[in-house]
């Protein structure tokens, strides 16, 4: 298996709204962005599926290693060896990539946020920077660009810990800021124990609201220039967005059921924004 296989191989396995982003894609681009997300997947299940935190350090401490080897010209691993090819012709920064790993390591090393100000620290580095990465491999010319894709990868992450809201809990796990969690009379313990109550619905529309108005501020950042390079990431915008919409219809019913699309509904959202341009 080639290490562009290796990767495809990833991307298909998740079964990812970002797998349907990047379908129409040219070619070259198609392997860069998928050799990035089989990256993301990797460093991702480093600390997903281990169970040893000790040993989950040490596999962060490998990437990061591997990482420096990748720009080094001497990557060793298939996705580094996929994705070393497109560093230069897409200006991959290694202290992005390096940041991922951050974030990777700020799920080991806490489980709690106080305030809306540290969870936005922990969205920069496992959401905002792929965000960056993703666009600058899409096409850019303009700076501006590069500040849409910060804020769309922010709005992401929010629309991701608002519908897995119960499904961290139950790793032990809570992204909602401790602070607001006050506001709203709302504790660990209910979520942790999958209490839905008025209190809650009150702070998930809250939640929810806040990142609607994230994808609308970063989607107004968006110079018309880079519009049509740029519509991988609409693509990710037009699902996550339905996502966030279907989780507001259902009532936030998130304690207790993880809210997604069809695989047909994803591919019907992509090729409507594809034409769009």
């Amino acid at each position: 298996m080639s290490p562009d296989e290796y990767c495809q191989q990833k991307a298909a396995q998740s079964g990812s709204s970002f797998y349907y982003s990047f379908l129409f894609l040219p070619p070259e681009r198609r392997r860069a962005i998928t050799a990035l997300y089989a990256f993301c997947r990797e460093v991702d299940d480093t600390v997903d599926e281990c169970s040893d935190e000790s040993l989950a350090r040490i596999k962060l401490a490998w990437w990061r290693t591997e990482i420096a080897a990748m720009y080094a010209g001497n990557p060793t691993h298939p996705v580094t060896k996929a994705m070393q090819p497109h560093l230069a012709a897409y200006d991959l920064k290694q202290e992005h990539m390096q940041a991922i790993i951050d974030g990777m390591e700020m799920d080991l090393n806490q489980t709690r946020y106080l305030d809306y100000a540290g969870l936005s620290k922990y969205c920069w580095h496992v959401a905002s920077v792929v965000g960056i990465l993703s666009a600058s491999i899409f096409g850019v010319t303009r700076p501006e660009t590069l500040a849409y894709a910060e804020k769309l990868g922010l709005a992401f992450q929010l629309t991701n810990i608002i519908r897995d809201v119960g499904e961290d809990a139950r790793k032990g796990r809570i992204y909602l800021p401790v602070n607001e969690l006050q506001q709203f009379n709302v504790t660990a313990a209910d979520l942790l124990n999958a209490r839905h109550t008025e209190n809650f619905e009150k702070l998930m529309a809250f939640q929810a609201e806040r990142a609607q108005r994230t994808y609308d501020e970063a989607l107004a950042l968006l110079p018309k220039e880079d519009r049509r390079a740029q519509r991988p990431g609409l693509i990710m915008s037009a699902i996550y967005r339905t996502v966030l919409e279907e989780v507001q219809r259902d009532g936030y019913h998130v304690l207790t059921q993880r809210i997604s699309l069809t695989p047909i509904r994803k591919l019907w959202l992509a090729w409507k924004t594809w034409v769009r341009g």
